[in-house]
Formats: structure tokens, sequence, C-alpha cells
């Protein structure tokens, strides 16, 4: 699978441990986060994850922030971008089930790392359900 990722200041852990678990699992990866501690605006890291998963350069995308709240925001503006903020690996399942979400967003000040690759294996590990989802699915776009 191609996989985009980004992330802000609270994040680089996050996605140093994620982007090993995917590439072990041989997906390829874009990275658009920063490296850095440093402040930065999660808008300018989101916004390419967007862009990509909404031109079908990547099958999924990975989103961090602090609270996985702004970055969700900013992503979910692009057309064809369904991004869930997920805290825990059911609502992950749940993202991908019912809502065909293909982007997680993952609020790094409130989960582990642990907790994070674990959702995001989920998360791309699960199917949407289709049926009586897909409907609801088709009402979401403005």
């Amino acid at each position: 699978m191609k996989i985009s990722i980004g992330n802000d200041h609270a994040g680089p852990e996050y996605k140093k441990a994620i982007v090993e678990m995917l590439k072990a699992k041989g997906h390829e990866i874009t990275n658009y986060g920063t490296d850095s501690a440093d402040s930065v605006d999660y808008p300018d890291f989101g916004h390419p994850v967007a862009i990509d998963v909404s031109e079908g350069k990547a099958d999924f995308g990975i989103v961090i922030c602090g609270s996985g709240n702004g970055i969700s925001m900013s992503v979910n503006k692009h057309a064809k971008v369904r991004a869930a903020l997920c805290w825990i690996k059911e609502i992950a399942v749940l993202a991908r089930q019912h809502n065909d979400a293909n982007i997680i967003s993952i609020p790094a000040r409130y989960t582990s790392i642990p907790q994070a690759v674990e959702m995001v294996d989920a998360f791309l590990n699960t199917d949407f359900e289709g049926g009586r989802h897909q409907t609801r699915v088709d009402k979401i776009s403005c």
C-alpha cells in the first residue's frame, strides 16, 4: 500500500514508530511530517497528506498532532477525504468498517506510541463493510 503521513511537533516519535512498522510490512511511505519538536502549524503537514489521498496518490493517510483535532479538521476540508480521530483501536476499526475512513488522525498527547501503532495497524487491516453504511458515507460530502 501507498501511505502518506504528516505530523506536527507533537508527533515525531509517533511517526517514527509508525513508519518503522509500516516499512517492515512492505508499505510505501511518503513523509510530510516534521522531525522536530519545534512548534509548527499542523495544517502545513496535514494538507499534503489529504491531497495525496484525494488525488489517489496514496491509499491511506495518517496524521498526528497533539489533540488530533486540528489536523483532522484541516484534512477533512479536502474532497474525497474522510479522516477519523481515533484514540483506541476499536474506534479505528469502526472508522474503517462503518465510515470508510481513509485517513486516521492520532492525538499524540492522549495516546501512547504502542497504542498509536496498534491503531494504525488495525485501521489499515480493516475493510469497509459497505451495505447500509454505504448510503450514509455517500451523504457525507457536500
